[in-house]
């Protein structure tokens, strides 16, 4: 690839090829060609630089530190505009290259997280890519993946990113609540970070979560227990759904929008049953605790909240209702009456 993009001095091949524990001492060697070389990337625009290059595995970190200190342009861009973070982030697959650590110091160093290519991708492409890329996979691989895609997520909101995005395709928020039955974790994470439920620029008449929910539920529902046993399905809708109504003021639905009974077969009073607290919403305001709740969890952002919430002085009972947490009120209920 180096040669490709330009001649580089020896020693930063050298520097940049060896991505182990020697490539400290061979950067150090080399410092004045390594600085030049540097200088050479140090505009808002190159071709892929070392810098990009020592950011795609988690092997290369001690030259990408490297390279940092000595003064590379942390969020300058090759020709197709990504930056290092996004480089970081393209290389990896989630399951055998997992550039975590990579993201993380580019973070801290102040990578833009705003940073986006040419074609469009941003740092939630990547990841929307990689929860496409469990067909076939071992549940092992399958989890791996699903892990890294979380970890790197709460990375990024972590540093302010912005997960809100109109396109459905391009919105992380749409593609997990999709397949709200294996993401309820980063959807609980991006909906702490305050990530909307419906399109952030046009409104639900555009797209709806919460719609998106009850037609992913209506697919399950009838699909082969087998799959997915169908009470497990109404349980994870149902909290879901707790997720979503707990994180907003109001829950804001399409125009006219209304639950179809023959969709869900015979299901459809236990569905309608599981919207009641949507229609709720709807015919009064919200509570004055409910508003509270809302209102606290934007005051501790951003995430991660649950560290924030447990060390305020409140009982274990308001934790859990700030953080949604209300089936730990209801096991302890339950202790407490036997």
């Amino acid at each position: 690839m180096f040669a490709t993009r330009g001649r580089y001095t020896g020693s930063v091949r050298r520097a940049v090829g060896r991505y182990a524990g020697s490539v400290r001492r061979a950067v150090g060697q080399y410092t004045g060609s390594v600085r030049r070389a540097v200088g050479r990337y140090a505009g808002p625009v190159h071709s892929s630089s070392p810098l990009d290059l020592a950011s795609e595995e988690v092997d290369r970190l001690p030259c990408l530190q490297c390279l940092l200190d000595l003064g590379a342009n942390i969020n300058g861009v090759d020709k197709t505009g990504k930056s290092a973070l996004l480089h970081a982030l393209a290389s990896s697959d989630g399951v055998q290259v997992l550039n975590t650590a990579n993201i993380k110091l580019l973070l801290e160093r102040g990578a833009d997280v705003k940073a986006s290519m040419i074609d469009g991708d941003n740092i939630f492409s990547f990841l929307i890519f990689l929860l496409g890329e469990t067909e076939g996979r071992e549940q092992e691989e399958t989890e791996t993946l699903r892990r890294f895609c979380l970890q790197t997520t709460e990375l990024l909101l972590s540093h302010s990113a912005d997960p809100d995005i109109c396109q459905p395709e391009d919105s992380l928020i749409y593609t997990c609540i999709g397949q709200f039955e294996v993401h309820i974790p980063l959807i609980q994470l991006l909906l702490d970070s305050g990530a909307a439920c419906h399109c952030p620029e046009h409104g639900p008449s555009c797209w709806s979560g919460f719609s998106l929910l009850f037609e992913r539920l209506a697919v399950l529902l009838n699909g082969p227990e087998s799959v997915l046993p169908h009470s497990e399905a109404f349980r994870r809708a149902e909290r879901t759904l707790e997720l979503m109504v707990g994180s907003v003021s109001h829950a804001r639905l399409p125009p006219a929008w209304e639950i179809k009974p023959s969709a869900y077969s015979r299901y459809a009073e236990q569905v309608m049953l599981l919207a009641r607290p949507l229609a709720l919403q709807q015919a009064s305001p919200a509570s004055l605790k409910h508003l509270c709740r809302v209102e606290i969890r934007q005051l501790l952002r951003p995430v991660p909240l649950h560290a924030k919430v447990n060390s305020l002085p409140l009982p274990n009972r308001l934790k859990w209702f700030v953080l949604i947490e209300n089936s730990k009120a209801e096991e302890e209920q339950e202790v407490m009456q036997h």
